[in-house]
Protein backbone atom coordinates (compact mmCIF):
# COMPACT_ATOMS: atom_id res chain seq x y z
CA UNK A 1 0.00 0.00 0.00
CA UNK A 2 0.96 3.43 -0.73
CA UNK A 3 -0.03 6.46 1.55
CA UNK A 4 0.81 9.56 -0.21
CA UNK A 5 0.10 12.48 2.71
CA UNK A 6 1.42 15.74 3.76
CA UNK A 7 3.40 15.24 7.32
CA UNK A 8 2.47 18.66 8.97
CA UNK A 9 -1.63 17.56 7.95
CA UNK A 10 -3.73 16.44 11.28
CA UNK A 11 -5.85 14.19 8.93
CA UNK A 12 -2.58 12.45 7.56
CA UNK A 13 -1.60 12.19 10.83
CA UNK A 14 -4.51 10.10 12.27
CA UNK A 15 -4.55 7.84 9.23
CA UNK A 16 -1.26 7.06 9.56
CA UNK A 17 -1.64 5.99 13.31
CA UNK A 18 -4.89 4.06 12.11
CA UNK A 19 -2.44 1.96 9.85
CA UNK A 20 -0.34 1.73 12.21
CA UNK A 21 -2.80 0.79 15.14
CA UNK A 22 -4.01 -1.82 13.26
CA UNK A 23 -0.32 -3.60 11.88
CA UNK A 24 -0.82 -2.74 7.95
CA UNK A 25 2.22 -1.72 6.41
CA UNK A 26 2.39 1.15 4.15
CA UNK A 27 4.96 3.22 1.93
CA UNK A 28 4.75 7.05 2.60
CA UNK A 29 4.89 9.75 -0.40
CA UNK A 30 4.85 13.37 0.31
CA UNK A 31 1.98 14.65 -1.51
CA UNK A 32 4.15 18.20 -2.28
CA UNK A 33 7.52 16.60 -3.01
CA UNK A 34 5.92 14.04 -5.27
CA UNK A 35 2.43 14.90 -6.76
CA UNK A 36 0.57 12.96 -8.15
CA UNK A 37 0.53 12.83 -11.93
CA UNK A 38 -2.24 13.45 -14.55
CA UNK A 39 -2.54 9.70 -15.18
CA UNK A 40 -2.17 8.74 -11.27
CA UNK A 41 -5.38 11.08 -10.45
CA UNK A 42 -6.88 9.68 -13.61
CA UNK A 43 -6.72 6.49 -11.54
CA UNK A 44 -7.54 7.21 -8.58
CA UNK A 45 -10.79 8.77 -9.76
CA UNK A 46 -11.58 5.24 -11.63
CA UNK A 47 -10.67 3.35 -8.71
CA UNK A 48 -12.22 5.42 -5.63
CA UNK A 49 -15.42 6.20 -7.36
CA UNK A 50 -14.83 9.62 -6.37
CA UNK A 51 -16.28 12.22 -8.74
CA UNK A 52 -13.39 14.47 -9.63
CA UNK A 53 -14.37 17.56 -7.68
CA UNK A 54 -13.49 15.74 -4.34
CA UNK A 55 -9.87 15.28 -4.87
CA UNK A 56 -9.91 19.02 -4.00
CA UNK A 57 -8.53 20.58 -0.94
CA UNK A 58 -11.13 22.52 -0.66
CA UNK A 59 -9.63 23.57 3.30
CA UNK A 60 -6.20 24.63 1.60
CA UNK A 61 -4.53 27.78 1.26
CA UNK A 62 -3.77 27.26 -2.68
CA UNK A 63 -7.81 26.45 -2.87
CA UNK A 64 -9.07 29.60 -1.26
CA UNK A 65 -5.83 31.70 -2.45
CA UNK A 66 -7.09 30.91 -6.17
CA UNK A 67 -10.81 31.40 -5.55
CA UNK A 68 -10.99 27.69 -7.15
CA UNK A 69 -14.28 27.36 -5.41
CA UNK A 70 -16.09 29.41 -8.28
CA UNK A 71 -13.74 28.43 -10.78
CA UNK A 72 -13.77 24.53 -11.03
CA UNK A 73 -17.21 25.31 -11.86
CA UNK A 74 -16.57 26.30 -15.21
CA UNK A 75 -13.51 24.20 -15.57
CA UNK A 76 -13.05 20.79 -18.00
CA UNK A 77 -12.54 17.67 -16.37
CA UNK A 78 -9.29 17.83 -18.31
CA UNK A 79 -8.24 21.25 -16.99
CA UNK A 80 -9.50 20.18 -13.24
CA UNK A 81 -7.08 17.16 -13.45
CA UNK A 82 -4.09 19.28 -15.31
CA UNK A 83 -4.21 21.95 -12.27
CA UNK A 84 -4.19 18.68 -9.63
CA UNK A 85 -1.39 17.69 -11.06
CA UNK A 86 0.45 20.81 -10.76
CA UNK A 87 -0.02 21.38 -6.93
CA UNK A 88 -0.08 18.49 -4.70
CA UNK A 89 -1.63 20.94 -2.30
CA UNK A 90 -4.55 21.18 -4.37
CA UNK A 91 -5.22 17.29 -3.41
CA UNK A 92 -7.02 15.99 -0.68
CA UNK A 93 -5.51 13.96 1.22
CA UNK A 94 -4.33 11.27 2.69
CA UNK A 95 -4.48 9.35 -0.32
CA UNK A 96 -4.50 5.11 0.14
CA UNK A 97 -3.60 2.98 -2.71
CA UNK A 98 -4.19 -0.12 -2.09
CA UNK A 99 -4.18 -3.42 -4.65
CA UNK A 100 -8.23 -3.37 -4.98
CA UNK A 101 -9.01 0.33 -4.19
CA UNK A 102 -8.38 3.73 -3.78
CA UNK A 103 -9.59 5.86 -0.82
CA UNK A 104 -9.44 9.60 -0.84
CA UNK A 105 -9.41 11.18 2.80
CA UNK A 106 -9.49 9.88 5.71
CA UNK A 107 -12.54 8.27 7.13
CA UNK A 108 -12.02 5.18 9.68
CA UNK A 109 -15.52 3.67 9.06
CA UNK A 110 -14.21 3.43 5.23
CA UNK A 111 -11.01 2.25 5.98
CA UNK A 112 -11.88 -0.28 8.70
CA UNK A 113 -12.40 -2.53 5.57
CA UNK A 114 -8.45 -2.72 4.90
CA UNK A 115 -8.06 -4.13 8.53
CA UNK A 116 -10.00 -7.01 6.70
CA UNK A 117 -8.33 -7.14 3.50
CA UNK A 118 -5.09 -7.42 5.57
CA UNK A 119 -5.31 -9.87 7.85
Amino acid sequence: MILIEYPKCSTCKRAKKFLDDNSIKYIERNIKDENPTKDELKDFIFRSGKEINKLFNTSGVSYRENNLKEKIKLMTNEEKIELLSTDGMLVKRPILITNEKVFIGFNEKEWNIIKLDTK
